[in-house]
């Protein structure tokens, strides 16, 4: 079937607007243009950025200086090399996430993707890789939505995307309601690298769209390492802070 040409598309546009008028991703309300916030969405949003740890993202109160990291950090250092996100895990973030993994919303992976764009570490000879599905639950939902931004993010930077060297061999439990040690343990031993798989001395950005309490990242983590991979940067569309700022 062909495309609908530039000229095409433009003169429909009002019509398409009218039927179907684009809507805010966090609550649904009509707004004036594809992928954009209403106003209460939007001041309800938490971006993250600068001053944070070096390593895990956690914002600080204050610029620490170049490399500075948490004290969580410090004493335990995660095995990823970096962790970022968009945004502060709140009610905005997770309707988004929310509406793309169960909701079957896909159009918002590549809105996710653009803003994680804007997070993008300086890295060479990398590659994108979204945290994997079990084949089972990848089958009853019939998509990974880490390897749908991941699919937009490379589009965007034109970064290779491998999703088929990192797995996720053994079934796991879903973790929702899980502390951070269960969820560890449930983790712990699930992910696997391909027979010949591609990314020994490689940079890995790792992808997600939630980052709560780190343990399924750190597993890939360590399972890329194990493999080879220079290093292993978190990126994510959203992450729960901790409760006390250190």
């Amino acid at each position: 079937m062909m495309s609908l040409s530039p000229l095409l598309k433009t003169m429909l546009r009002p019509a398409l607007d009218y039927a179907l008028p684009p809507r805010c991703p966090g609550c649904g309300m009509i707004v004036d243009a594809d992928d954009a916030f209403c106003l209460g969405c939007w001041s309800g949003m938490r971006f993250l950025g600068e001053p944070c740890c070096a390593r895990c993202g956690v914002p600080f109160d204050y610029d620490r200086g170049e490399g500075a990291q948490c004290g969580s950090c410090l004493a335990e250092p995660p095995p990823f090399d970096s962790a970022r996100a968009v945004l502060a895990y709140g009610d905005v973030a997770r309707a988004v996430a929310l509406r793309l993994k169960y909701g079957r919303r896909i159009g918002l992976a590549r809105l996710i993707a653009r803003q994680m764009a804007r997070q993008l570490p300086e890295m060479e000879d990398a590659v994108i890789v979204p945290v994997p599905l079990h084949r089972w639950r990848l089958w009853w939902r019939g998509f990974n939505q880490a390897a749908l931004i991941a699919r937009h993010l490379g589009r965007m930077t034109d970064l290779p995307v491998d999703n088929h060297s990192l797995l996720r061999s053994r079934r796991t439990a879903p973790l929702r309601g899980m502390n951070p040690k269960a969820r560890a343990k449930a983790v712990r031993g699930a992910f696997a690298l391909a027979p010949g798989h591609g990314l020994k001395r490689k940079a890995v950005l790792l992808i997600d769209d939630v980052h709560t309490s780190g343990a399924t990242a750190a597993a890939c983590a360590r399972t890329l390492k194990r493999g080879g991979a220079a290093s292993v940067h978190l990126l994510c569309w959203a992450r729960v802070l901790p409760d006390v700022d250190d």
